[in-house]
């Protein structure tokens, strides 16, 4: 028996989302997966993966562009793979509050996948962002780190868990 393989690719464009996939990875590792972290534009082949962890943050309802490419890329792959998808985006509590459905391409990318779920975690817009428009939001009391690391954890140990009792040897 060997440990569960999982790749986590994820778009980011400020790194809101590179800090999900790292608290996701961490999660996994402590479940006993071996789970490998890379950008979603550097995802050059997918077969060496037991599953797939694909996410990107969403600007303006739309699901970060090397994610998308890294669906269509390797799209044939993942139909064979479990997968699961997330997003980064909201940056207010709304995504603690409640499930918010996945933007319209990214259901789409779920139903050409596969995928066996979707989560929306809450985005990061904070000083560093770079960005007139991310400094003027910060500046109007509009930013703030909305990523619940607990909310993640609890994510990757649900997966974890699916992985476990879909890799049992059938006695």
């Amino acid at each position: 028996m060997h440990n569960t393989h999982v790749l986590i690719a994820y778009g980011s464009k400020h790194g809101a989302t590179q800090g999900i996939a790292e608290e996701l990875g961490e999660a996994l590792r402590s479940d006993g997966c071996d789970a490998v972290l890379m950008p979603a534009d550097r995802v050059d082949d997918v077969s060496g993966y037991d599953a797939v962890i694909l996410g990107g943050a969403v600007y303006a309802g739309r699901w970060h562009v090397e994610a998308r490419r890294c669906a269509r890329r390797h799209a044939g792959q993942l139909r064979q793979l479990p997968v699961w998808l997330f997003s980064s985006g909201p940056v207010d509590d709304s995504a603690e509050r409640r499930d918010i459905a996945p933007v319209r391409g990214v259901a789409r990318w779920m139903q050409r996948l596969g995928a066996r779920e979707h989560i929306t975690f809450g985005g990061a817009l904070t000083a560093e962002t770079p960005g007139r428009i991310a400094h003027s939001l910060v500046r109007h009391g509009k930013g703030g780190d909305f990523r619940n690391p607990e909310r993640i954890r609890q994510w990757a140990h649900h997966i974890a868990a699916q992985l476990a009792t879909s890799s049992r040897p059938v006695e």
